[in-house]
């Protein structure tokens, strides 16, 4: 018996992202995930596609690919490989931060033709991308809760949009924005907030997918779910590379998608720290390096097969939260990335699921991005905001972040290059909680006296009984150890300080609040 519990300790999973649910219930919670994005996924070749010209047959293999090369993302990003992969519940798909460049490439070069230079620009970007990945990863020092809260916060706040057109009902459809698609996403989100409140645990992390089930077979009884086009088109559909024909190179073509895909890498980025803070596990630049490596991997791969740049979505964080569900093979080998592929081989199952009405989706986008932003505002929680600065980081940040989300065309008179970067919102307040981090937190050049500097400061520890290692001038305040500097020093049981330490030299650990989360309670 002793034996038995020792193995069994031995093999439990150090990581909250290693736990293993089993092939049904991964299914179960992966094919949440993929309906929570499923419309987001589709968007974007859907919009590429009418803007090329393409006929149904060609818009309907955009869609395949993008789907097919999404899972196998998902999968290379969640299992992961040495270099490749952050082995975080993370799902790809295609990016919206590339539409803008990618439509004006097709206003000079319609068709086919500007589809290739498309593939041939996202090729060369991305490889460049590839490279720069570990020069970019460096950057995890200048997201500590100060900024990685305004991140997570933001991501919610400017997918509430989404969710809110999702209920409107689907563009140019005569019902748009009628009170019966909007009572039907309110009564998805009753439905969402029924099970969370009465169900079992099972039940309730499963409480958006029975919503969406629930709210789909309520609004087929009411004629309101059209599911006549599953039957059309081929079932099984095998990716063809080069569909289109093979891709062209344009120097403009590749500059305008290098910003893109800086872009991509910001918001990447921001994902991994946003779903690393709600899983409660550590995220330093080495992890940073290999998810950006399987990012740009994934959209060097993806023209190849006819479809664009990927990365993480930011509304599958908000499952993670609200679920609790923190398993990266949710998403991984038994879940949403298999989904997806075979939803990319098989186009019959793809059109199921694209039958699930708008406001269905609409009301469990509410609960979903909702919970992001929550998510975000605890990680605020915790930031020393008595100086003043680390309140001015959060306002204007934010403010910038929400400037595109409440005035879309704000940048529209500016060079095409700053309206991909400020205007998206989550790349706008990482950029500025960043930039204003470093100028009120790092550089002490002109900052008043008793101003916070403690963000990314490089943590002290002492184990709780040596109180020997006190300096003079440290205090307790508010039943925290504060050192005459200003910075809080970490207190942890005895036999932890040296791997705490070890994990701080190593640049693993680079703020109090992430050793805090991590060794709280800790009794090993």
């Amino acid at each position: 018996m002793k034996n038995r519990h020792a193995s069994a300790a031995t093999t439990a999973p150090q990581r909250p992202e290693d736990e293993y649910l089993g092939i049904g219930r991964s299914l179960a919670y992966g094919l949440q995930h993929v309906l929570t994005m499923y419309g987001g996924v589709v968007a974007v070749p859907l919009i590429i596609g009418t803007a090329a010209g393409l006929d149904a047959t060609g818009t309907g293999i955009l869609v395949a690919a993008a789907l097919f090369i999404g899972g196998l993302a998902t999968i290379l990003q969640s299992v992961g490989v040495p270099f490749l992969g952050a082995q975080l519940p993370l799902v790809q798909g295609v990016s919206f931060t590339g539409v803008a460049t990618t439509l004006a490439v097709l206003q000079g070069t319609p068709g086919e033709e500007g589809l290739r230079i498309i593939f041939g620009a996202v090729l060369v970007a991305s490889a460049l991308g590839f490279i720069l990945a570990p020069f970019f990863a460096k950057i995890i020092r200048f997201f500590p809760p100060v900024v990685s809260g305004v991140v997570i916060t933001t991501i919610g706040l400017t997918l509430m949009p989404v969710a809110a057109g999702w209920s409107l009902g689907s563009e140019g459809d005569p019902s748009h924005g009628s009170v019966a698609n909007v009572g039907l996403a309110a009564f998805t989100l009753l439905v969402v907030l029924v099970l969370s409140k009465v169900g079992s645990a099972g039940i309730s992390r499963l409480s958006i997918l029975l919503a969406i089930v629930i709210g789909t077979a309520v609004a087929a009884l009411l004629g309101r779910a059209n599911f006549s086009g599953v039957g059309e088109g081929p079932v099984i559909g095998l990716p063809t590379p080069f569909e289109f024909g093979a891709p062209l190179f344009v120097a403009s073509a590749v500059l305008g998608m290098l910003i893109v895909i800086i872009v991509t890498m910001t918001e990447t980025t921001a994902g991994i720290v946003a779903v690393g803070e709600i899983a409660q596990t550590g995220v330093d630049s080495k992890r940073i390096a290999n998810g950006l490596r399987a990012d740009m991997l994934s959209s060097t791969v993806a023209p190849l097969f006819n479809t664009f740049t990927q990365t993480a979505f930011a509304q599958n964080v908000g499952l993670v939260a609200i679920t609790g569900i923190r398993s990266r093979f949710v998403v991984a080998g038994a879940g949403a990335g298999v989904i997806m592929v075979v939803l990319g081989l098989l186009p019959v199952l793809g059109r199921v699921v694209a039958a699930v009405p708008s406001p269905v989706l609409g009301g469990a986008g509410i609960v979903l991005f909702g919970t992001v932003a929550a998510s975000g505002i605890r990680t605020l929680t915790g930031v020393d905001y008595r100086s003043g600065l680390n309140l001015m980081i959060v306002a204007v940040s934010l403010a910038m972040g929400l400037i595109p989300v409440v005035s879309p065309t704000f940048y529209d008179q500016f060079p095409s290059w700053v309206q991909v970067v400020l205007g998206s919102g989550i790349s706008a307040a990482a950029l500025t909680a960043v930039l204003l981090n470093i100028l009120f937190n790092e550089l002490t050049f002109g900052s008043r006296p008793g101003a916070s500097t403690f963000a990314a400061y490089p943590p002290r520890v002492l184990p709780k009984s040596v109180l020997q290692g006190l300096r003079e001038g440290d205090t307790l305040v508010n039943g925290r150890l504060i050192s005459a500097d200003g910075h809080e020093i970490a207190a942890v049981d005895d036999h932890l300080v040296d791997e705490v330490r070890r994990r701080v030299e190593t640049g693993e650990l680079t703020d109090t609040g992430q050793i805090r989360r991590i060794y709280k309670n800790d009794s090993r």
